[in-house]
Order: C-alpha cells, then sequence, then structure tokens
C-alpha cells in the first residue's frame, strides 16, 4: 500500500546523497567517465552495444507512431500504459510462458523505475528487503533511499540460495523486521550471470505464499541466452502454487534488447498491487512518455524485434566467449570467474584475496576499467571480486583489455609487495 511519510521531515539533498553514498553509486559514476578517454577499453558498463541499435527500424517506427496517429504519440496518456503497448506486452509475457491480462501491466520509465515504485508501494522506513549477495546495485541505491533495511542470502552458480529464507525468515521475525519484498535478478544476473534454476524458482514461490511476502522478479537480461534452454518466468511457475499468484511480480526492460533510449519498461503484478502502483507512479510522473510508448508498440508490431534477436544473441554469445578464453589466456591461475550463459557480465575473483579496487588504479593507467565487485554488497563486501561486461567490446578489443588488466595486477601485485 502507499506509504504515509507526512511524519518523516522532509530529506535535504546531502541526507538524499549521504544514503546513496554508501552504496558506491557516486564512485562508479565518477569511474565512468574514464570510459570517454581515448583508447580506454571498458569493460566497465552495463551498456548495451551500440552497434546493435536497429536504428533504421526504430526509425520506421517512429514514423508510424507519428503518421497513424499521432495524438496518442503526442498527447497525455494513461498511467498504467498505453493501451497499443500494453497488448504488445500480453502477447510478449504470452512468448516468455506467462499468460497475463492487461490491467496487471503497468508500463514504467526503465526498470529502474519499476524497482523505485515497488520500494515507494511496499516499504515504509525500516521495512526489510531481502537480495542475493551480490545484488544489483541500482536496487540496492533505491532500497537506500527507502531507507530500507536490507537482508541478503547467498548465491551460487544456480542463483540464489533461496533455501536460506528458511532460516533467514523466522530470524528476521524474532528481531522485529516487517519483511516486504524479495527481489532477485533471475537470469544472468548483475553481476554475477547466474541464473536461478527452476526448482529455486518453485521454492521461492512457494515461500512468497506461505508467508504473504511479494516477490519479484527482475528480468532485463532473459532474452540474451547464449546458451543452454530457457527457464520459465517465476510468474509462470506460481500459477501451479496455491496462492503464489497473488504475491508474485515481473519486471522487465526493452533497455538491452531495443534501446535504453526509448526508458520503456514494464512490471507484471497481482491486481491490487497493480493498482496500487499506478497511483504512486501518477503522483510521480503522471506517464511513461507517450511517444516513447508508441514508438516501442509500433516496433513490437512490426516483428522487427523477433526477427533481429538471433544476430543480437549470436554477438553476445561470441563477445561471452572472447572475454573467457582471454581470462583463461592471460590470467590463468590468477583469477577464478563464471562462465555465464547469456546476459552481459562475467563476475570474477582475483586469487589470495588481492584488493581489486586497489588494482583499478594501475587498470586506468594501462587503459582499461572494470567495477569493483565491492559496489554490489549491501554489507561486508568480498573486495577481490569485480565485473567484467563483455556487451560492447568487439571479441579483439576484449583480449587487448584482459592484457592490460593482467599488466595492472602484476604492477599491482609489486607496489602492494612489502619490500624486502
Amino acid at each position: 500500500m502507499p506509504n504515509d511519510h507526512a511524519s518523516h521531515p522532509p530529506l535535504s539533498s546531502y541526507a538524499v546523497a549521504a544514503r546513496l553514498r554508501g552504496t558506491q553509486g557516486s564512485q562508479i559514476r565518477d569511474l565512468l567517465r574514464y570510459a570517454k578517454q581515448p583508447g580506454m577499453l571498458s569493460l566497465a558498463g552495463g551498456l548495451p552495444a551500440p552497434d546493435l541499435f536497429d536504428v533504421e527500424g526504430l526509425r520506421a517506427a517512429a514514423a508510424a507512431a507519428l503518421g497513424d496517429s499521432p495524438v496518442d504519440a503526442l498527447q497525455y496518456g494513461m498511467t498504467d500504459g498505453q493501451p497499443a503497448l500494453k497488448r504488445e506486452l500480453v502477447r510478449l509475457m504470452g512468448e516468455r510462458g506467462v499468460a497475463v491480462d492487461a490491467d496487471r501491466i503497468v508500463v514504467t520509465t526503465g526498470s529502474q523505475q519499476g524497482i523505485d515504485l515497488l520500494a515507494r508501494t511496499l516499504l515504509d522506513p525500516g521495512d526489510t528487503v531481502i537480495v542475493e549477495r551480490p545484488a544489483y546495485l541500482a536496487a540496492l541505491q533505491a532500497f537506500a533511499l527507502a531507507e530500507a533495511h536490507v537482508a541478503t542470502i547467498d548465491g551460487d552458480s544456480h542463483g540464489a540460495r533461496v533455501e536460506q529464507l528458511e532460516d533467514l525468515l523466522p530470524r528476521l521475525l524474532e528481531e522485529g523486521r516487517r519483511v516486504k519484498l524479495i527481489y532477485l535478478v533471475a537470469n544472468f544476473a548483475n553481476p554475477s550471470g547466474a541464473t536461478l534454476s527452476r526448482d529455486r524458482r518453485e521454492r521461492l514461490a512457494r515461500i512468497a505464499a506461505r508467508h504473504r511476502i511479494v516477490a519479484i522478479e527482475d528480468d532485463p537480461y532473459g532474452e540474451l541466452r547464449s546458451f543452454g534452454s530457457p527457464v520459465p518466468p517465476l510468474l509462470a511457475i506460481a500459477t501451479d502454487v496455491a496462492g503464489a499468484d497473488d504475491w508474485c511480480g515481473y519486471l522487465s526492460t526493452f533497455s538491452k534488447i531495443l534501446a535504453p533510449g526509448l526508458r520503456v519498461g514494464w512490471l507484471v503484478l497481482p491486481p491490487a498491487l497493480a493498482q496500487q502502483v499506478a497511483l504512486c507512479k501518477q503522483a510521480l510522473d503522471l506517464h511513461t512518455s507517450s511517444l516513447s510508448q508508441e514508438i516501442a508498440a509500433r516496433y513490437l508490431e512490426s516483428g522487427r524485434l523477433a526477427s533481429r534477436m538471433p544476430a543480437i544473441r549470436a554477438a553476445y554469445r561470441e563477445r561471452n566467449e572472447a572475454l573467457a578464453a582471454a581470462l583463461e589466456r592471460h590470467l590463468r591461475g590468477r583469477i577464478d570467474f563464471n562462465r555465464p550463459d547469456g546476459g552481459m557480465f562475467l563476475w570474477a575473483r582475483l586469487r589470495d584475496g588481492i584488493d581489486s579496487g586497489a588494482v583499478l588504479p594501475d587498470a586506468i593507467e594501462q587503459g582499461m576499467i572494470f567495477i569493483p565487485g565491492s559496489a554490489f554488497y549491501a554489507s561486508d563486501p568480498d573486495v577481490a571480486t569485480l565485473r567484467l561486461s563483455f556487451a560492447t567490446a568487439t571479441p579483439g578489443e576484449l583480449d587487448v583489455a584482459v592484457q592490460r588488466l593482467s599488466r595492472a595486477l602484476e604492477q599491482s601485485v609489486a607496489r602492494l609487495r612489502p619490500s624486502s
């Protein structure tokens, strides 16, 4: 339900900044400016590859949106989304294995607004949200702004260890905590790259229903599968678990498969929660850009997205394999890493507990950047971890970037080694 914050004094800009400072968002924002330096190879940002944007298709969709029904594209719209786009989203969700009614969908300004809306609607200050360890940084920022208490469950190669909720939830209850939300990136998670197994999704649905806690699957990367077979969304599994359909939700975006500049995402929620989220969104921005929504709708109607996805997946698969091969070639014995089945990220750990943050300045000097893994922890970070994105670099550039990382690691170890 919407939060009543009337009893809380307004925050100064300094107070807001202080909440976000602990999530290291400002450090990452500062880091990404290095990506614009000439010759710098960035494995840092979670940006989709610009060479994969369908510029011609989007230009045609924009022309259709302005030519067929310019009033729909240029006028104020419905808070929960343009009817044309919601029709396409119902169809798209069906292709992903989830049969939904349009009234369960709320179109958002990117998936980040979806996270923010969930936090605003569900969380009062001090309420608890449970995330995977490590977790998506921008979600941690949204929960920090909501003054939420963040609890974590561990992750492994099969995604979040959902079984840990069985011990964690009673313990939080004993502490007087109110757990309102479980948030997981289920497919090729940011930053870990892991995919939540079907068994764990089913267990999560049962836990959500039994404890009456909203469980949200954030799925920005699910269409970018390089290897293996898709796992059904949590919502598809929830339909077979008694009561789970009332407590499970789904969040996605067109940013990674179409274009982030459109700023179009969507939530699929239980009807009552969808209504409350739409009311909250109405107070924030009235509605997501009508023009962006109509362009997205026309693009989906054209069928171009489905026809382009095989080539997009092939491109990311090639880069995924190239980064893994480069790490084996140039950092064998000095780094451990996962081999994600898709998405945009590879999660790694430097051996001997070397702090990746200490290596970063040397990496910048060598001409490459990455994100230190400590940024993705709500608390007690593993400082030896790092996130590498293969999305925007060519296979050749990925090899050169890892060579530079290897030299940076050697330079860091030499600098940090005590003198005899």
